[in-house]
């Protein structure tokens, strides 16, 4: 996993509730475990229509996508959030998430950031369709920022080992193996 600190980004504004994981990945691309790939199948059936916002001039570039309500409902499918970081997401904001979904985002690399409505109101106010002007996502200190607005910085919250997880670009499994030399002397020492 890549590790996620501190970034900035463009933004794509999708702000529809319940976007379930089979209208970010239809169910017809799920024929492979393999991680890479799918980005180009995100929002697929949705890309139909010229104008879905991942398809605008600048939505390439952005790192941040603005969702709505209980975002990534329906299945479990991991594939998910994989399809959203192969296309290049690496955060996604929303005023809620579906369980699941948050658990496989933060597990394979994505920032799941949950804002209050006056805060995703005033986000999606600003960034609705200008891809020139960019969010700050400070992960370290919880925080999104309008970058040039000085009064507007939203704190979230995120489950704190998912957090070390995120900011030194480890897995869970990674975690696991970065303990291997205190495991085996506390083994040592137990037997």
């Amino acid at each position: 996993m890549t590790p996620l600190a501190s970034f900035d980004s463009t933004v794509v504004v999708l702000p529809l509730d319940d976007i379930d994981t089979d209208q970010i990945i239809p169910a017809r691309y799920l024929k492979g475990t393999d991680k890479t790939g799918l980005g180009e199948y995100l929002f697929a059936d949705r890309c139909r229509n010229p104008d879905f916002p991942l398809l605008a001039i600048g939505a390439r570039c952005a790192r941040i996508l603005v969702a709505g309500a209980n975002f990534g409902c329906g299945s479990s499918r991991e594939h998910a959030a994989w399809a959203l970081i192969d296309r290049g997401f690496a955060a996604v904001i929303a005023r809620s998430f579906a369980d699941l979904f948050r658990q496989n985002a933060t597990k394979n690399g994505l920032i799941p950031i949950v804002l209050d409505d006056a805060a995703h109101a005033r986000v999606v106010a600003a960034r609705a369709g200008d891809f020139r002007l960019a969010l700050r996502v400070d992960l370290p200190a919880q925080r999104v920022s309008i970058v040039g607005d000085a009064g507007a910085s939203f704190g979230f919250a995120i489950d704190p080992f998912a957090k070390h997880c995120l900011v030194h670009g480890v897995d869970e499994l990674g975690y696991l193996l970065g303990l291997a030399d205190r495991i085996a002397a506390h083994e040592r020492q137990h037997r």
